[in-house]
C-alpha cells in the first residue's frame, strides 16, 4: 500500500519557496544528495498542486527543465486543479478533487510512495489525516518571504517522529513519520 511523503527542500527560516513563487533559490543546492537518490526510484506517483505544476522551475535553462527531480523520475502525475488546461500535459492527468487525486495517485504508486509536491497539497494531506512522511531538505539559506512550508493557521497539532537524519555539503536532511 502506498504511502503518502511530502518532501521538500526548505530554507533555514522555513520557506520552500522566495517570493512570488521564486525557485531559483534553489540552483545552489541541487546538488547529489544520497537520501534524494534513493528515494527517487521508490517514488511510484506524484501529487502536485496546479500553482507547483505551473511555477517556477529550479531546474530552468538545463536539461532537466520541466521535468519531475530534474529528469530523475518519470512516471504517473497527478495534478489537483478547478482549471484543467485546454492542452493538457502528456502523462499528467488533472482531477478537480482533492480526494480523488490521492486515491488515484495512490493506487497508481502501488506500493510505492506518492510524493507531494506543493505547500497547499501538503496542508490538504495534513487536513485530511493522509500525509504518512516528511522528508525536509534545509538548504543553508534565509530566504526572508515566500511560501512558507506549512501554514495552517488555527490548525490542529500533528506529531512527527523523527526517522533519520543526515547531511551532506549541500543540505541537512531530517526525515520524519506522522504518529497517529
Amino acid at each position: 500500500m502506498a504511502k503518502v511523503l511530502y518532501s521538500v527542500t526548505m530554507s533555514v527560516d522555513g520557506f520552500i519557496t522566495g517570493p512570488d513563487g521564486d525557485m531559483q533559490w534553489m540552483r545552489p543546492y541541487l546538488g547529489p544528495n544520497p537520501e534524494i537518490e534513493e528515494l527517487v526510484p521508490r517514488i511510484g506517483s506524484l501529487l502536485i498542486g496546479r500553482r507547483s505544476h505551473d511555477g517556477d522551475d529550479p531546474h530552468k535553462g538545463d536539461e532537466g527543465e520541466g521535468k519531475a527531480f530534474g529528469g530523475g523520475w518519470d512516471g504517473p502525475m497527478f495534478v489537483v486543479t478547478h482549471r484543467p488546461p485546454t492542452d493538457p500535459e502528456p502523462g499528467v492527468t488533472y482531477v478537480d478533487d482533492f480526494a480523488e487525486a490521492l486515491a488515484l495517485a495512490k493506487e497508481a504508486a502501488g506500493d510505492n510512495y506518492v510524493n507531494v509536491i506543493g505547500a497547499s497539497i501538503a496542508k490538504q494531506c495534513v487536513e485530511a489525516g493522509q500525509l504518512d512522511e516528511v522528508l525536509l531538505c534545509y538548504a543553508p539559506v534565509m530566504l526572508g518571504d515566500g511560501t512558507r512550508l506549512f501554514d495552517h493557521p488555527g490548525g490542529r497539532t500533528v506529531r512527527l517522529e523523527r526517522l533519520s537524519l543526515t547531511e551532506n555539503p549541500l543540505a541537512s536532511n531530517l526525515r520524519f513519520a506522522v504518529t497517529r
